[in-house]
């Protein structure tokens, strides 16, 4: 058994590095609480390991950290793929770290995470070490036990692929106006200001896991069938929320709650064409990170 000491070493050191360590699993998946499992085996390991031989415990727990994540993108992928209903990543809120762990606040965007579920483990891994943690490609290289030249073709095709799925954002202040906008004009039910506001190919996605009635099946895509779908809903949906803004993966969003309990937390993606993407996540167990 270790020495008191050497075990409240450990916990310091683990502690220090559990934002990095977070922030790493959650981009790779998607899923806070999947993230936090990860963190927590991460955590046995280190209990485990001869931490004598390890010169640099917040570079042993990050590789140990991305390697879990690795090895769970499978298994999350095929429940994924059994999902009632679109899949939306865990909304988590960021009003007290605005990058979530990480030198920048890339790859966390919902619209982002949900990109990079097309991507392969590997990709997904590059992708965030290289965006949002500023590893080097000989770092990203060693964690993921690839050639440097390697490193660099991951994250390049990763960067690649994300920018293909996303259009020029608009800058803050705007993104805040079409926010609140949209938020209006559903709750008027006017499909007029609806199009308005919206992309000509936007998508609405409800996360309900076939347990919310009132989240949408299947997506909904198209400026006209979008604001008439939220149209339709806004005698029946609105009324019986609360609004709260909050700070949800770097950008403003919305918390939506029923009878004080969590209903909804609401985000958009948007563009110089308007509203590309609208996400409602409606899961209890997913909106408690984000509330």
């Amino acid at each position: 058994m270790a020495p008191v000491d050497e075990l409240d070493d450990a916990l310091e050191a683990f502690n220090q590095a559990r934002p990095r360590l977070f922030g790493v699993a959650y981009r790779i998946l998607g899923s806070a609480a999947e993230a936090e499992d990860i963190v927590q085996e991460a955590w046995l390991r280190w209990q485990q390991h001869d931490r004598a031989s390890v010169r640099s415990p917040a570079a042993f727990l990050t590789t140990v950290t991305t390697r879990l994540a690795i090895n769970s993108v499978g298994s999350a992928r095929a429940r994924h793929e059994t999902y009632v209903g679109p899949w939306l990543p865990e909304p988590v809120s960021t009003a007290e770290d605005p990058t979530l762990g990480a030198e920048r606040a890339e790859a966390l965007e919902l619209a982002t995470l949900l990109l990079m579920e097309s991507l392969g483990p590997d990709q997904r891994a590059a992708y965030v070490l290289r965006e949002a943690f500023d590893y080097s490609y000989e770092k990203i290289a060693e964690i993921l036990s690839v050639s440097v030249v390697n490193a660099r073709q991951l994250v390049s095709r990763a960067k690649k692929h994300i920018g293909s799925g996303r259009k020029q954002p608009v800058d803050m202040a705007e993104y805040q106006r079409l926010l609140a906008a949209f938020v209006s004009a559903a709750r008027s039910g006017e499909v007029k200001r609806l199009e308005a506001l919206l992309s000509e190919d936007v998508v609405s996605r409800s996360d309900g896991a076939g347990i919310v009635a009132s989240a949408a099946r299947r997506p909904v895509r198209g400026r006209d069938r979008v604001a008439r779908f939220l149209a339709g809903w806004s005698d029946r949906w609105w009324p019986e929320v609360t609004l709260e803004w909050a700070q949800i993966n770097g950008l403003p969003g919305l918390l939506m709650r029923r009878d004080g309990e969590p209903a909804a937390v609401l985000s958009i993606s948007a563009s110089p064409d308007g509203i590309d993407e609208i996400m409602w996540q409606m899961v209890p167990d997913k909106l408690h990170r984000a509330m």
